[in-house]
């Protein structure tokens, strides 16, 4: 047992917000697996994992329903909120999800006297900043409406653990593994086909990731550890990861094609993806593709140090495991898309680029 642990956690009721989306699987599969066996899931969206349906309860809901938060907080002892509308979502959406659907469940959580609220939040808090590695104390400067609506959240967390709430606030990086599309369908599909893949800019700066299952460790440490060592905020991501051209070379060549990166030179490229997004023609937006040619680290110390946090995967482990279930499971994912993490986002034009590499 990890020094310092909570050991009834076994006994409580975990609400998870957003169970239904990629990380919530994730999650609920590594509590079960831990002993944490109360599960309930809120969701918009149905829970349709076979092999955990029947061991945990689901509530299909609406954070941002009062009357749905109160009956999915009967009982429970711990909540993972990892509802968000992400980036690709409307406005309007962002900000009522991110921000009054936070504020509706920490209100929701105080009066049902619930243990712990660990808020998963997001390293975009940070922005385009201009040095690296940030720590959780640096400047936060959010682009765009996600952005700016995940540092709100922070801010209604930060309230109810003055409060007196133990409110753990997870910063993790882009995190990847079974389960995971969004963006990074972009380059499991190239590589599939046996396609070079383009990066803005020579591919040398440094983009740490983050494996889904490191990820859910930090959770399940957060909700168990003494709460005078989770009560604070933490990034998490990879300990372990090389320049960006190498990394992703590693889908390549487990693609088996021998096909390799193309750097591409960054301001034009970023030029026309901006004329894109704004004729809504491909599916990146501002904060990725400004941020991919840029260095782009968090320090996890404080989290290694408090959490007793110790990552499993490098970068690159974690993006191979990841195509691995890719390819796994290409044919019952083929014909989907959306613009969540569960679904490869749609390409728009860049599926026209691709004939090119």
């Amino acid at each position: 047992m990890v020094q310092g642990q909570n050991e009834d956690f076994t006994d409580k009721i975990v609400l998870i917000t957003g169970g239904s989306g990629f990380l919530g699987i994730n999650l609920v599969r590594h509590l079960l697996a831990r002993g944490m066996t109360r599960i309930v899931v809120l969701d918009v969206v149905d829970f349709t994992y076979a092999d955990v349906r029947d061991r945990i309860t689901f509530i299909r809901g609406d954070i941002r329903d009062g009357g749905d938060v109160e009956k999915a907080m009967q009982g429970a002892g711990f909540v993972v909120h990892t509802a968000a509308a992400l980036p690709l979502y409307r406005e309007e959406d962002i900000f009522s999800t991110e921000v009054e659907g936070t504020k509706t469940l920490l209100a929701a959580a105080e009066k049902a006297a619930v243990e712990r609220f660990v808020h998963i939040s997001s390293t975009a808090v940070y922005g385009i900043p201009d040095r690296h590695p940030l720590y959780e104390d640096d400047p936060l400067d959010g682009v765009g409406p996600y952005g700016k609506a995940k540092i709100m959240a922070e801010e209604a967390c930060l309230a109810y653990r003055a409060k007196g709430m133990v409110v753990p606030i997870l910063r993790p990086k882009s995190f990847v593994g079974p389960e995971r599309l969004g963006v990074f369908a972009l380059l499991y599909d190239w590589a599939k086909d046996g396609r070079n893949f383009p990066l803005l800019g020579s591919g040398s700066n440094r983009y740490q990731l983050l494996d889904v299952e490191d990820l859910c460790e930090a959770i399940y440490r957060c909700l168990t550890l003494d709460a005078a060592a989770v009560n604070d905020t933490f990034n998490i991501g990879a300990r372990v990861f090389a320049s960006m051209r190498e990394d992703y070379q590693a889908v390549l060549d487990e693609a088996g094609f021998g096909r390799r990166i193309v750097p591409l030179p960054a301001r034009p490229a970023i030029a026309v993806l901006r004329l894109l997004e704004f004729f809504k023609l491909s599916p990146l937006y501002r904060w990725v593709y400004e941020t991919a040619s840029r260095d782009s680290v968090v320090a996890i110390d404080k989290a290694e140090r408090q959490l007793g946090f110790t990552p499993r995967y490098s970068n690159r482990e974690a993006l191979v495991r990841n195509f691995r279930w890719y390819l796994n499971h290409s044919d019952a994912i083929q014909g989907q898309a959306g613009i969540s993490h569960r679904v490869a986002w749609k390409q728009g034009i860049l599926r026209l680029a691709k004939v090119f590499f």
